[in-house]
């Protein structure tokens, strides 16, 4: 059964870069067919997809974030990682990592407990 776990810093300045990892355990990030996304819910709003890396390496990103976003992975740690860049009170949510299969997607079979990001001053 694959865990994910998301870490970082709970609270980021406007105008930083935002920063956290999602550790796997229990499956690799390089077997084929899955993809390992990031998925947020800002308060008293729906789930936003942010963006996928998937088994190959390859990104793909939400175009309303794209220019802010970055997923990365190292495979040594079995960890992928998201960076949000120039961030404001707007993104302030729960951040949660997740693992889909490349056959259904936009479906999620696993899920991190997710992670409170405020942004404030």
């Amino acid at each position: 059964q694959v865990q994910l776990q998301e870490s970082g810093p709970g609270l980021v300045k406007p105008s930083q870069t935002l920063s956290l990892t999602c550790t796997v355990s229990g499956g690799s990030i390089t077997t084929n067919y899955y993809y390992w996304a990031w998925i947020r819910q800002p308060p008293g709003k729906g789930l936003e997809w942010i963006g996928n890396i998937y088994y190959s390496g390859s990104t793909y990103y939400s175009p309303s974030l794209k220019s802010r976003t970055s997923i990365s992975r190292d495979t040594s740690k079995n960890q992928f990682t998201l960076q949000l860049s120039s961030v404001t009170p707007e993104d302030t949510a729960v951040y949660y990592c997740a693992r889909g299969r490349v056959q259904t997607v936009g479906e999620f079979d696993s899920w991190g407990q997710g992670t409170q990001v405020t942004v404030s001053s």
